[in-house]
């Protein structure tokens, strides 16, 4: 440590920062999660109540799990492949068809709420685009109430994710394409490379570990995270809870219910699936290439 201690002071602001804004709040709401805490009064320990509550006696609870789970499964994985996909299309296109193609696919991811056109075209009177869409071609006589559905409404709103989610990680993987060296293609054909596949899964994803691995990063938080897109299509809370998240729900009892306790507990659960989500597309990614 002595001899690298140039590079341990260079990294000390951020290091303070980190610890500051990421550790300790996160250490905070472990602590708190085993206590009975309303910003009122002084915590009161509780030990794994919370927890107890948590897993046996809330029903929405183990609705939101499930609800995340379904996000983090279906629009995780898809999202992850579908970026990499057009990723990997668009950087073989010439450099001002590329450019104007990435910043199509980037724009919903900077455009704030602009997924708000969404409820302009699932509304739920003949005026919503679905509907007319619909009725014109005589699938349905009447308008669906597609936001207010529970038959609905949580795969309209992983439909929206989705579209939301074509953002950062393709971003990055346009990059990691656009840094490997190009020798090692040559190299590859002379080691027995034939074809584009092969071209992929020995060179091309080996050497765009460290952009995978952003990507998958991104994906899994964002998918986990699920809430504000939630919250705008399908309301708070959604009916039945049809749309409702572990984030959601952490939100009811944190900003609303001011059950302190309760809610650290909600994301410390969460902390712990995503770092062990986290944990294992790492060991998946290491074996890219083999």
């Amino acid at each position: 440590m002595w001899a690298m201690r140039h590079s341990y002071i260079l990294m000390g602001p951020y290091m303070l920062l980190f610890f500051l804004f990421t550790v300790l709040p996160v250490t905070l709401s472990l602590a708190v999660s085993f206590t009975s805490f309303n910003l009122l009064e002084f915590p009161k320990w509780v030990g794994w109540s919370n927890y107890t509550r948590l897993f046996l006696d809330d029903e929405v609870f183990l609705i939101a799990i499930k609800n995340t789970f379904l996000f983090a499964f279906i629009t995780g994985p898809v999202s992850y492949i579908a970026c990499f996909l057009f990723a990997w299309l668009i950087n073989e296109l010439p450099t001002k068809l590329r450019a104007l193609m990435t910043l199509i696919f980037y724009a919903p991811s900077i455009s704030g709420n602009v997924f708000f056109i969404w409820l302009i075209m699932f509304s739920g009177d003949g005026y919503g685009y679905v509907n007319g869409f619909l009725m014109k071609l005589g699938v349905i006589l009447e308008p669906i109430q597609w936001l207010q559905d529970e038959r609905y409404v949580l795969w309209i709103v992983m439909l929206v994710q989705l579209w939301l989610s074509l953002g950062v990680s393709f971003l990055a993987f346009i990059a990691g394409l656009q840094s490997i060296d190009r020798t090692l293609f040559e190299a590859g054909s002379v080691d027995g490379i034939r074809n584009r596949w092969q071209e992929l899964w020995y060179v091309t994803l080996p050497s765009m570990r460290p952009q995978l691995l952003f990507g998958a990063v991104i994906q899994i938080s964002s998918s986990f995270a699920i809430a504000e897109v939630s919250i705008a299509l399908a309301g708070f809370p959604s009916v039945n809870y049809a749309a409702h998240t572990v984030v959601t729900h952490l939100m009811d009892y944190g900003s609303i219910r001011f059950e302190m306790g309760y809610a650290s507990a909600i994301a410390t659960v969460l902390f712990v699936i995503m770092v062990g989500t986290n944990v294992i597309v790492q060991k998946l990614l290491r074996k890219v290439g083999e």
